[in-house]
């Protein structure tokens, strides 16, 4: 069983509750972490704006299958702003203890499967339970891969795309000469695009919305609909709130296709009538 602790980097470290991250191996909520188990420490999370009150954190209580229900182990978990990444068990779980409460980003991967992610509420002082299902991915990928190699080849695809000048770009360069402070912010300014804050009973956020005749993010006919949103070729969830991107400190390129005779096919399987806005992080989700 694998432990990992999240300490802010924050000078307040007296207001800030380290968040521990605890891959299950079967074990009840309540388990007593066994002698010698391995422990790593990530420092890559913001630091909390405000201190919190004790026990002021929820759990995230998981499992991986694939479509037969067997469970997954090796499947990786990432939850995207908070810098913490799992993976599962032998019989499948997972478990993510002492997360400040809010609404998450969840990445699940595997290789050999489609990648699947989803919105999650983390609640104030209680367990929240997921279930994922895993398919099996018609284009497997190498046994062995290392990292550097694969962050090298995902974006080996984006200077490709580049080149062909089919839609628009987002470079590393680009990111870190505008220091924006949100993904969403880098979006402003690029054409064909409207980054508009909404609230409403059903959603609150930043949504990515194009401008084409015959769709809208309400149902009018405002001539405006969400663009489908993809991060590390993981395509999110319909009207996707930019605000759980991760910052653009943590991205290597954007690309930006405002209508779907642009699309690449590599981005197929998608809702792509509003265009298509493909992330791509420095590390891989």
């Amino acid at each position: 069983m694998h432990t990992t602790h999240i300490r802010p980097r924050s000078a307040h470290r007296a207001a800030a509750v380290a968040a521990l991250v605890s891959v299950a191996t079967g074990l009840s909520v309540g388990a007593t972490v066994a002698q010698g188990q391995r422990k790593t420490s990530i420092t890559d999370r913001p630091p909390a704006a405000a201190p919190r009150p004790a026990g002021a954190y929820g759990t995230i209580d998981g499992v991986v299958t694939d479509t037969l229900l067997r469970p997954l182990n090796a499947a990786d978990v990432s939850v995207v702003g908070v810098g913490a990444r799992v993976v599962t068990g032998e019989n499948g779980r997972f478990r993510i203890l002492q997360v400040p409460p809010g609404q998450y980003l969840l990445v699940v991967r595997r290789i050999g499967f489609a990648p699947t992610s989803g919105i999650i509420a983390v609640p104030n002082e209680d367990t929240l339970r997921l279930s994922y299902t895993l398919s099996r991915s018609e284009n497997m990928l190498d046994t062995v891969r290392v990292r550097e190699r694969r962050v090298s080849l995902r974006m080996l695809g984006f200077e490709q795309r580049r080149m062909q000048a089919q839609g628009q770009f987002i470079t590393q360069e680009d990111l870190e000469r505008r220091g924006s402070p949100a993904a969403k912010d880098i979006l402003r300014n690029v054409r064909g695009l409207q980054v508009s804050e909404l609230t409403n009973e059903q959603f609150a956020g930043a949504v990515a919305l194009s401008r084409r005749e015959g769709g809208s993010f309400n149902g009018a006919t405002s001539g405006a609909c969400p663009m489908q949103v993809i991060l590390d070729g993981i395509i999110l969830p319909g009207a996707f709130n930019l605000d759980l991107l991760p910052s653009p400190k943590q991205l290597s390129g954007i690309e930006v296709y405002t209508g779907p005779a642009t699309v690449p096919p590599q981005f197929g399987g998608g809702d792509r009538r509003c265009g298509v806005i493909a992330f791509w992080t420095r590390d891989g989700y």
